[in-house]
């Protein structure tokens, strides 16, 4: 892999988040900020893993893209395969189109509601590949304040409302991460437990100033 065709391969793919971002009003807990998390993320877990799995090195290209666009074709803000369609027309001179495909089919399934109905699809000599970019946006998926935003801003909720549906989506998905398993590589164990423990934390916060916010409103 060639340095130089490696930066400019992230290089554009930010740039097709922001485009896209804009064009279809994607709003900041799934635009620029969650795109370079997850790409920090997906980077961690490739560091850590490349050492027991060097043919890893191999497909750090479709890792980076995959992690960064992955939410440039979700449904809550436009079609899929339009989306999916866009990143292939953008990125397509900037690698391969056999790695394109793959990272196509990867953000194409890698969703949490998608794993919970079918599984993990069967990527063959890229399923570690699959598995790194998966665990990158669960591992993002922690940050409660980005769960407030996009309540906020793409439901139109107001604060409080936010602050409730957040508060359950934490209690009923988020915090069973680790209990149903989805994490497989050593580094997402750990940092998942982690961001586990900071998150209950948070959400007994969030617990306890729903408590005051109700008791205001009832006073």
């Amino acid at each position: 892999m060639k340095v130089m065709n490696f930066v400019n391969l992230v290089n554009q793919a930010f740039r097709f988040v922001i485009q896209t971002s804009q064009e279809y009003n994607i709003d900041e807990s799934h635009s620029l900020k969650h795109s370079l998390e997850v790409f920090n993320y997906a980077n961690a877990i490739y560091e850590s893993e490349v050492v027991k799995f060097p043919h890893l090195e191999k497909h750090r290209e479709i890792i980076s893209l995959a992690s960064i666009v992955h939410d440039m074709c979700d449904k809550k803000y436009m079609d899929e395969d339009c989306g999916v369609a866009n990143m292939v027309n953008y990125m397509r001179d900037y690698i391969i189109p056999e790695d394109l495909t793959i990272v196509s089919n990867i953000i194409k399934t890698m969703s949490y509601s998608k794993v919970k109905l079918s599984g993990y699809p069967d990527f063959g000599e890229y399923q570690l590949a699959y598995h790194i970019v998966r665990e990158s946006d669960l591992l993002g998926a922690y940050d409660l304040d980005r769960c407030i935003i996009y309540r906020m801003m793409h439901d139109k909720c107001n604060y409080t409302d936010a602050l409730v549906e957040s508060k359950n989506l934490f209690e009923k998905r988020i915090l069973n991460y680790r209990k149903d398993k989805l994490f497989v590589t050593s580094y997402s164990k750990n940092k998942s437990l982690l961001l586990h423990k900071k998150a209950v934390k948070d959400v007994e916060k969030l617990d306890s100033l729903l408590k005051i916010i109700k008791t205001d409103c009832d006073c």
